[in-house]
């Protein structure tokens, strides 16, 4: 049981009251939906007629539904819907822009007339922006289709000037390549990615940009961007884009003489085109072939070509290819050129005798002219001149009747070209004449609008009142915002002084040792700890403008300056370091000399003075994830002991490296929130041993 519809192929309406018959057969008519079933097996020929369009023959090729178009008959006025029907209808724009769309690729001046019935004011009284839009979007793709890139991209612009558009966007940067306008092209694309594209629409944009950057001749960026869609596509699983890309690569690559990667892609582009439809198949092997060709592996090139030979046949001649170089006549000449440039003349005159049978039957004349033209070279390099004459004979016929056939296109184009830009024209006077119309509609209202607005003005100035004391208060917080980065910089100037203090505090108080091993005439250990202190500076010195370090970095330089404490009172004390392992010490960062002058003290004023041996122990612990404690723990003498032994000079000064550690901490706590909190205590009941707990905190 057969199912089917018959429509008219310029409204796209419905056709109730057709005859539809099986040649021999079942008979029977449309209903008010213009649908219909019949009884009918694969290989009948349907009949559809009526008086009101010209009948339409059709074969049954499968059971499916299927769609019947007809068109008017001769001498027959253009179907129209009446006036109440076509205010009633908000489809009527959709129904001819539809129909524009149909007849898109079959007729362009018939396209274009639809778009113009459907902005016409006459049936649509009234057009939104967003329809305006779509007409004018489809116009550019009309204009692109029939290869008038000026006129697209005037029609893009119109469409994005009443409502923007993404997709008509792109639209509009690859009808400025079309149309050799490569940096605006360029530009447009690189604006559209900054915008919020979806997946394909990605694809698309850098797909563009690698098209204009190869039709300017620059390869590396053609690539990266080529490159760029390709892993999209891949992420996103977009397939047919995958088989382009990897095309558009290996030709990019071709382009610019990098044949072994080239070859690489365009192997994936096969084995991926063969996924697809034939079609896309052939289209594939044949640039693929061309590839073999550019880089003389003409037997690879032969081999492809035959096989693309094979699948147009096995596609038939319903088939519809819009690619020149994948038909037969062509690919066969190909071969034919291959065969020669490998200088085997014979086996190139059947396939050239072939190319020239078939394009005299599809006449294709610049197929016919080449193929003729190589023969009779062929026949004159192997001496048999009779045969080279008379195929040169034929190839003057053909280029006299090709050069006849060129100004009739060339004619018709221009013809064509006149015929489009007039309809072009009629478009936008009809969208200036509505334009028109809307302006005199808003001039109607003006006088509704003045009184409107003065009632509006009174709100305005309460309004206006209410921004002032909302700008007051704005002022407040912006001077009150102020103050406090004002105090900031205040705090980070104090504390790039108190850094500065360090270090020469610092060095100071280790030349001090390096004094005490040359008052001992010790120079071997004066020169290996000089070694030592200067890789110790190097250190110091390279951190000393961070405002903050690494954990990491910190406990480096804290190893190698207890190491040079320990190498002048070696029999004062050991020390023990233990880092956790749990910690991340690169996430962790604290302003650098900072733990020094407490490890400083433990050894200069509670290991120093102890009779036996002591013991200073370094540890670093994580409490969570974003927290370390560490502990400088030593079994001196205690601090109450240590002031006993200092000289009166001594107690009268203060020690400059923990007040500036004190300091230092106290202005990071006020900038920072309580970012890192110093506890100092006794360890032993008699106030022996010292021992310094500091929460070190991520952020």
């Amino acid at each position: 049981m057969l199912k089917g519809e018959v429509i008219d192929g310029e409204t796209n309406m419905p056709i109730a009251k057709v005859n539809v018959e099986i040649l021999g057969g079942q008979y029977t008519t449309t209903n008010l939906s213009g649908r219909f079933a019949i009884s009918a097996k694969i290989g009948d020929e349907l009949v559809i007629k009526s008086d009101d369009f010209l009948t339409v023959y059709y074969t049954v090729a499968k059971n499916d539904f299927i769609t019947v178009r007809v068109e008017k008959a001769l001498g027959q006025p253009a179907p129209s819907v009446s006036r109440s029907s076509q205010d009633n209808k908000q489809n009527s724009f959709s129904v001819y822009l539809d129909s524009a769309k149909y007849f898109l690729k079959r007729d362009a001046q018939k396209s274009i007339e639809y778009v113009t019935r459907a902005l016409e004011p006459g049936r649509n009284k009234t057009i939104s922006n967003k329809e305006n839009s779509q007409a004018f979007e489809t116009l550019g793709d009309i204009n692109l289709f029939w290869n008038q890139p000026d006129l697209a991209v005037d029609n893009y612009k119109r469409s994005i000037q009443n409502l923007s558009n993404t997709d008509v966007s792109i639209k509009l940067a690859k009808a400025f390549a079309q149309n050799k306008n490569y940096q605006e092209s360029i530009s447009a694309f690189q604006n559209l990615l900054k915008a919020n594209l979806s997946a394909y629409q990605k694809v698309e944009v850098h797909e563009g940009l690698g098209d204009t950057y190869k039709a300017i001749g620059d390869g590396v960026k053609s690539v990266f961007n080529y490159q760029k869609a390709l892993d999209a596509a891949k992420e996103n699983s977009i397939t047919p884009k995958i088989t382009n890309l990897n095309s558009k690569i290996g030709e990019a690559y071709a382009e610019s003489g990098a044949l072994s990667e080239a070859e690489v892609y365009f192997d994936n582009s096969l084995k991926l085109a063969k996924k697809e439809n034939k079609q896309r198949a052939v289209s594939e092997k044949n640039k693929v072939a061309d590839f073999y060709n550019q880089n003389r592996e003409y037997e690879k090139e032969i081999q492809l070509r035959e096989e693309t030979l094979e699948e147009l046949n096995t596609m038939g001649k319903g088939a519809t290819v819009e690619d020149e170089a994948l038909t037969s006549q062509r690919q066969n000449y190909k071969i034919a050129n291959a065969f020669v440039a490998q200088e085997k003349y014979k086996q190139a005159i059947p396939y050239l005798e072939k190319s020239i049978a078939e394009a005299d039957i599809r006449e294709d004349l610049v197929v016919q002219k080449d193929a003729t033209r190589k023969l009779s070279e062929i026949y004159r390099d192997i001496g048999e001149f009779d045969k080279a004459t008379e195929s040169y004979q034929r190839y003057v016929e053909v280029v006299d009747e090709l050069y006849v056939k060129k100004e009739q296109e060339i004619s018709q184009a221009a013809r064509f070209t006149k015929e489009i830009t007039l309809k072009q024209n009629r478009i936008v006077s009809l969208e200036n004449d509505r334009k028109l119309n809307e302006s005199r509609y808003k001039l109607a209202f003006e006088n509704q609008e003045l009184i409107e607005r003065n009632s509006k003005i009174q709100k305005w100035v309460i309004i206006s009142l209410a921004i002032i004391v909302l700008l007051l208060f704005f002022a407040a917080y912006t001077q009150y915002k102020n103050v406090k980065q004002q105090k900031f910089a205040n705090n980070v100037l104090a504390l790039k002084s108190l850094r500065s203090q360090m270090n020469p505090h610092f060095i100071f108080n280790a030349l001090n040792s390096v004094n005490s091993f040359i008052a001992v005439n010790d120079e071997r250990a004066a020169n290996k700890y000089l070694t030592d202190f200067s890789l110790l500076m190097r250190s110091v010195l390279e951190n000393s403008e961070e405002d903050f370090i690494s954990l990491e970095k910190e406990i480096e330089l804290l190893e190698l300056y207890v190491k040079l404490e320990h190498f002048r009172f070696k029999d004062k004390f050991d020390y023990r370091f233990s880092v956790d392992k749990n910690i991340n010490l690169n996430e962790f960062v604290i302003p650098p000399m900072l733990l020094q002058p407490y490890v400083e003290n433990a050894v200069w004023h509670g290991l120093r003075y102890k009779e036996e041996k002591g013991l200073l122990e370094i540890n670093f612990r994580k409490i969570d994830s974003k927290t370390v404690k560490i502990t400088i723990l030593d079994n001196g003498i205690g601090r109450a002991k240590s002031e006993e032994f200092k000289t009166e000079n001594q107690k009268k000064q203060k020690s400059k490296g923990m007040g500036n550690t004190q300091k230092r901490i106290a202005i990071l706590n006020e900038m920072y929130k309580d970012k890192i909190v110093v506890k100092v205590e006794n360890v032993f009941e008699n106030n022996e041993g010292t021992k310094v707990e500091l929460i070190l905190k991520k952020d």
